[in-house]
């Protein structure tokens, strides 16, 4: 089970790997125009175009710290101490489907098993967060037993 784990943790870190670098190439892009447009004379245009710009790269700025967050995230995550509470960088598994508790991105697929990686500040890792094996949970009117827990 710990290949397991090691490959959803390392799905994860992908997964923020890959956002940050859309983020990085959208900022280099933005400043690239930035860049070009100071050399344009065009008037309220231009004002206008920097300024649009510059609503970009703040927006991109803080995607970028979302980013940071889910990489400080992972890095507090253990993959190879075990627990019998539910807590980050525990699989769960339940009567209704295989939890990852990391970071939200998504389902992944291993040998044919479907797990969600999700944030512990999500509705169902708030519920999940300090339950044990054979514990019961509501979530979305259905109530849902922890099967096991790795």
């Amino acid at each position: 089970m710990g290949n397991i784990k090691e490959t959803l943790y390392d799905h994860c870190q992908q997964f923020v790997q890959d956002r940050l670098n859309r983020i990085e190439h959208r900022i280099a892009n933005i400043q690239e125009s930035l860049n070009s447009e100071t050399k344009s004379t065009a008037g309220d245009k231009h004002e206008t175009g920097r300024a649009m710009l510059q609503l970009e790269r703040e927006k991109a700025g803080v995607q970028l710290a979302e980013v940071q967050k889910l990489q400080e995230t992972l890095a507090k995550i253990d993959i190879y101490s075990s627990s019998k509470v539910i807590r980050l960088g525990n699989i769960i598994e339940t009567s209704l489907g295989n939890y990852f508790l990391s970071i939200s991105s998504g389902k992944i697929i291993i040998d044919n098993k479907t797990y969600f990686a999700i944030a512990t500040n999500t509705p169902i890792g708030k519920l999940l967060l300090g339950k044990k094996i054979g514990d019961y949970f509501n979530f979305n009117g259905n109530e849902i037993q922890i099967k096991n827990l790795v």
